[in-house]
């Protein structure tokens, strides 16, 4: 395989990519997942802004913590909505998301947990501890160990989310709406499922239902290109072949793997070490620039060729799409989380070798 690429994505997005890295030959080689409590509804977000005199054309950032959306305005005022107000946009397949800290990935980082100007990163495989030792020794960052207090608040906060959205599934399955990737089935009892499913059970189990987290691991899994990401959800243009079932398996809220599947009993999932990180070598950014700055060491030591990234367009603010690049500029714009969703995959859509 000649490309390698590096992606950055929330915690269903990078289910999305292990499921695809498990069921293809993928392109993808090294994941970063990044903390996520939940995404907005871009639309519904612009709506709520209104109230507040603002448009999506004057925020400079976002930020999200202490119960507060911080909106860091271009004029240099700060308008803060709590979240009690701003839940009432967040997308509904964020409720049953029963993991914060992207735990299949190679290594989760975020800001829970670190001081300003510092991130928390969970280190999970043997090429995550190589590439953060290597970035250590050649400059990029620099690392110490977070004190137990750090850790302990990190635990809270990522139990909480886990027992909240628990709570949502038991509901949800109660009254028939099924959650199919919190199932605990064997592997050939998901292969025998996924063998005699289709675009049609994805989109009754799934799409229908108000699961479907829009990252397009189906459009970009489905081999003979018939489904596109289409007015906020995945939509079928012909019918799909007997004996093609890609969609369904590569989704991240369908039957997972077991050894993909999450602990709810480790709330952070299994993991080598965490630390406290901060970038030596970018400084314009999120907390400790750490995202921006491994994905530097990444493209500069050619480990990975390209970098799959979430910008947001110059043409409609804070709108977000994704950029497949080895450019380091373009990796550095993109820095800073958007807190919105889109499809991430469909820029490796020209970079697919044959799958399954």
């Amino acid at each position: 395989m000649s490309q390698k690429v590096a992606m950055v994505g929330t915690p269903c997005e990078i289910m999305a990519a292990s499921k695809i890295q498990h069921y293809t030959e993928s392109v993808i080689d090294f994941k970063i997942g990044l903390f996520c409590m939940e995404n907005f509804s871009y639309s519904y977000f612009t709506e709520l802004l209104k109230e507040y005199n603002i448009t999506m054309d004057e925020i400079e950032k976002f930020r999200i913590e202490k119960g507060k959306a911080f909106i860091f305005l271009k004029n240099g005022k700060l308008e803060k909505i709590p979240l009690s107000i701003a839940k009432s946009v967040v997308r509904k397949n964020c409720h049953i998301c029963a993991e914060l800290s992207s735990e299949t990935s190679d290594i989760s980082i975020g800001s829970i947990g670190s001081e300003d100007g510092w991130s928390t990163i969970i280190i999970r495989t043997q090429k995550g501890q190589d590439v953060i030792n290597n970035a250590i020794s050649q400059g990029y960052i620099e690392a110490h160990d977070l004190t137990e207090s750090q850790l302990k608040l990190l635990n809270k906060i990522a139990d909480k989310k886990i027992q909240n959205n628990l709570e949502t599934i038991e509901e949800r399955e109660y009254h028939a709406r099924p959650v199919l990737y919190q199932r605990e089935i064997s592997d050939n009892a998901i292969l025998d499922e996924i063998n005699n499913s289709n675009f049609l059970d994805l989109r009754k189990n799934v799409i229908d239902v108000g699961a479907c987290v829009l990252c397009g691991a189906c459009e970009y899994a489905c081999p003979d290109g018939l489904i596109t990401i289409k007015d906020s959800k995945p939509r079928k243009s012909k019918k799909c072949p007997e004996d093609c079932h890609f969609c369904f398996a590569v989704c991240p809220r369908t039957f997972i793997p077991e050894k993909l599947r999450n602990d709810s009993s480790k709330v952070l999932g299994d993991y080598k070490k965490i630390m406290t990180v901060r970038s030596l070598k970018h400084y314009d950014g999120q907390d400790g620039v750490v995202v921006t700055t491994i994905l530097d060491y990444l493209v500069s030591n050619k480990i990975v060729t390209k970098a799959l990234v979430v910008d947001k367009k110059d043409d409609l603010a804070w709108k977000p799409y994704p950029v497949l690049t080895d450019d380091i500029d373009e990796i550095v714009k993109s820095s800073g989380t958007k807190y919105s969703v889109c499809p991430v995959f469909k820029p490796l859509i020209d970079l697919k070798e044959d799958v399954i």
